[in-house]
């Protein structure tokens, strides 16, 4: 089986050497580019497993990057910012990355992420024929979809995959840990922040009163009626 193939765009050349230096040691396939442009024309040429993509870049910004290679075919995105601007990581969240880590980052936890999201690409988990009704939100894991009143609401698959977790123990508090582990594969305690942002997401599309925050341990799903 040939090596996972990994895109990374990223603008400062250090930063761009480092990590493809440090993925290749680990067995990937990396090709660079340095810009929004180039990033989008090297997806398209390249068709990568997966993309470390930079948040700030020249021509045009990550964000429009992610949107873009998304708008093609759903493809596993790591962003990475030097901001901790929690705007960007909506944003960037909201349109198909999967997971974001701030600069200065630990290579070896960049190497552990990407291997968990490619582990996550390739899984075809079994999904029940059942749909979950959530106040005026219907959940259908066949179809993975999200309609309020007839009307779809587009989740990114890490969105939905966290909703379907949650909604199918409605009022069971699932800890950031076990999300982390069932939703993207991460072994580690790491990420913990990721879960939070999607969760801000997920609020964003659905409202705020779907999803409740236990301080200090983590998420859950009430039942609103059917």
């Amino acid at each position: 089986m040939s090596s996972p193939s990994i895109a990374v765009i990223e603008d400062e050349s250090i930063i761009a050497a480092a990590v493809a230096a440090r993925l290749r040691r680990e067995g990937f396939k990396v090709e660079i580019a340095p810009d929004g442009p180039s990033g989008v024309a090297l997806c398209e040429r390249t068709r990568p497993d997966l993309v470390v993509l930079d948040v700030m870049l020249p021509g045009f910004d990550g964000l429009e990057v992610c949107r873009r290679i998304q708008g093609e075919r759903p493809i596993p995105v790591l962003m990475l910012t030097a901001r901790d601007s929690e705007t960007d990581m909506l944003v960037g969240l909201g349109i198909g990355a999967d997971d974001y880590m701030t600069k200065p980052f630990s290579p070896r936890e960049l190497v552990a992420r990407v291997r968990a999201l490619l582990r996550r690409a390739q899984r075809f988990p079994s999904v029940p024929d059942t749909t979950f009704i959530i106040g005026d939100l219907e959940v259908d894991p066949a179809r993975r979809q999200v309609k309020r009143r007839e009307e779809i609401i587009h989740l990114t698959p890490i969105e939905f995959e966290l909703l379907f977790t949650l909604a199918s123990k409605p009022g069971v508090v699932f800890t950031r840990e076990q999300l982390l582990n069932h939703v993207w594969g991460y072994q580690e305690s790491f990420g913990g922040r990721t879960v939070d942002s999607h969760v801000g997401a997920l609020r964003r599309k659905l409202g705020s009163d779907l999803l409740r925050t236990v301080h200090g341990v983590g998420y859950a799903v009430e039942s609103q009626g059917s």
